[in-house]
Parts: C-alpha cells; structure tokens; sequence
C-alpha cells in the first residue's frame, strides 16, 4: 500500500483526567507499537506522539529506535517497518508545523472523540471522499485518558463522528478506535 496524506496524533496532552481536570497522560508501549502497524497497514503518512514531557519523547524515540535501527531491527522487519512511522512532539500545533513544512500546505485537522461533542460533525465518508480526493494532507487526532479537552478541540478544523455501535457502551481503547477509524477512512472499499 502507497503512503497516503495522513498523518495520525496521538495526544498526550491536552487531556480530560475522569474528573474533568487537564492532564498530561502517560505514554503506553502498546500504544507505541499497535498504532504505528495500524498505521502502516492502512498507508498513513507519519504516527505522531503528542506529549510535552521531554522525557516521554525520548523513551518513544528509543523504543522505535530499538526495532527500526537497533538490534531487534533483523528480527521484526515488519515491526521495524511500522515503527519508521514514529514521531514525537511537544504540542499538536508541533505536528501541524511538521506536516505543514513537509507539504508545503495547511493540513485540515481532525478531532475525534468517543461520545458526541455537542458541535457539528463530519461523517467517515465526506471525510473519506475528502482524504481520497486529495491534495491536502489530513492530521487525525486521537486523545488519551478520557479524550481530547475542550482547548484540542478548539483548535481542529473538524470533529469526526465518534464510532458507535448502538447498545450506549462506548469504551473502546485508543488503539482499537484507531484501527476502526484507519479502517474506515482508508480500507479497501
């Protein structure tokens, strides 16, 4: 599969805590790895995590360093594969920098959240036609903890409609609502 225009975020912070509090959250090794061979699997253009604890950053870096350069590298070509997608940075307005440097254009930003957000949104497939119709690169946002807070959302250009399955649970893990989003903005149709 060609690499297309998106980019996925990960953020760490801004983040709503259970309690409503702005937080920055931990980063996860699983998150590390699942969501950057989600990434490759469905062709996007860089996996960018969002925390501002310079030494977070690091130990991303290190991890993806590890498969993509270091010892583990001949072992798991896939996995050094995937990881080749992993980026840090400070802040999401870092990302948009990133990708608008490397484009030459303004990507369109998209939040996603996991109940509705009480604004408009956009359907999987307007975004998809949007993504496929190209030319503008696309930064999917993606929260941590108990998701993105209200400043993340401010600053997108889109809210994404959040992937429901009737019945009222709505608790999926990050990695999986990325597996699921990836798959249907970018899957085989």
């Amino acid at each position: 599969m060609t690499r297309c225009a998106v980019d996925v975020a990960l953020v760490h912070y801004p983040i709503r805590s259970r309690t409503g509090e702005i937080v920055t959250t931990s980063v996860t090794n699983l998150d590390i790895h699942d969501i950057a061979r989600a990434g490759r699997t469905y062709g996007v253009r860089a996996y960018h995590v969002v925390t501002p604890l310079e030494i977070q950053r690091r130990l991303v870096e290190g991890v993806a360093a590890h498969w993509v350069d270091g010892p583990l590298r001949l072992r798991g070509p896939e996995r050094a594969e995937a990881l080749s997608l992993v980026r840090t940075a400070a802040s999401l307005a870092d990302v948009v920098r990133s990708i608008r440097d490397e484009e030459g254009v303004e990507p369109l930003v998209v939040a996603t959240s996991g109940r509705p957000r009480g604004r408009p949104t956009v359907g999987f497939e307007d975004l998809r036609a949007r993504i496929l119709s190209g030319p503008t690169p696309v930064a999917l946002c993606f929260g941590t903890g108990w998701g993105l807070a209200d400043d993340a959302f401010d600053r997108a250009d889109l809210l994404l409609d959040p992937v429901m399955k009737g019945g009222g649970y709505n608790y999926l893990s990050v990695r999986v609502a990325v597996g699921i989003i990836l798959d249907r903005l970018l899957g085989d149709r």
